[in-house]
């Protein structure tokens, strides 16, 4: 009978001492690997913009992301230029209750329950940022569809008002139905659209499949067998061309902000 204790009791013994040893190893390599997993992120979100603007050529995406785009934060509220806050972190500052807003009811238009107050801009300079030639400017738009919060990065033409890219680059919706919104074919037809009307309102209108005009500033295709995939499209775009994204930026875009620097 002791021999059998004695032998559950060692075997205890191996079990913990494996699971410690094992937890400490997985402890280990994860707080090793954390920073080589937050450059990886970096290098993501940089080639993901490099998309959005034509930009992305070969792999050092770095290099490329360095000599052309130039990263600046904007306060949504006022659209005015402002520094960058120490450690400021946008996905979590846009779920952070102090340095965010929560929108309800109508305000949410694009189903995200909160907007940072913070949000970075970058400006893309095909010659290089020292060449001072602004070729365009990207926006940060999320928003949610069927399954998942949609992210992408919209570039505008140095007008603030023109499409010359759009990039989802992170999202859950279904594969080969609401994914599409990767398809560089379907994100193709936004290229050369009007973001906004001649009163600076929201213009993109997401319509069924086959029933947007070709020849419209405005009008795109929604994704065949996606409906609320498309719908999510149509409202982060009334989202963050409105009062409570982008439209203070834009409005002084128009209005000659980034001739006065």
């Amino acid at each position: 009978m002791s021999s059998n204790n004695d032998s559950i009791g060692k075997t205890f013994f191996v079990v913990i001492a494996l699971c410690l040893v094992c937890a400490i190893f997985v402890a280990t390599a994860a707080v090793q690997l954390r920073p080589k997993q937050a450059e990886n992120k970096v290098l993501d979100s940089q080639k993901n913009i490099l998309v959005a603007t034509g930009l992305l050529s070969g792999t050092n995406v770095k290099e490329l992301y360095s000599k052309h785009i130039q990263e600046r934060y904007v306060d949504l509220n006022t659209g005015e230029f402002v520094e960058k806050p120490a450690g400021y972190e946008y996905r979590k500052a846009m779920k952070d209750p102090a340095s965010s807003v929560k929108l309800d009811g109508a305000d949410d238009l694009a189903s995200i329950k909160s907007r940072a107050n913070i949000a970075p801009v970058y400006f893309a300079y095909n010659n290089g940022v020292e060449s001072g030639e602004l070729s365009a400017i990207v926006l940060p738009i999320h928003g949610y569809g069927l399954w998942s919060t949609m992210h992408a990065f919209l570039a505008l033409d140095k007008d603030g008002n023109t499409i010359k890219g759009l990039n989802y680059y992170e999202h859950g919706e279904t594969p080969g139905l609401g994914g599409e919104v990767q398809n560089p074919k379907w994100v193709a037809q936004f290229v050369g659209k009007k973001l906004l009307d001649d009163a600076g309102q929201p213009a993109i209108k997401v319509l069924k499949p086959g029933n947007a005009n070709p020849a419209s500033a405005s009008e795109v295709d929604g994704l065949s067998g996606a409906t609320l995939t498309s719908n999510g499209v149509q409202h982060t775009f009334d989202f963050w061309t409105g009062a409570k994204g982008f439209a203070p930026f834009l409005a002084k875009v128009r209005d000659g902000a980034l001739n006065n620097g």
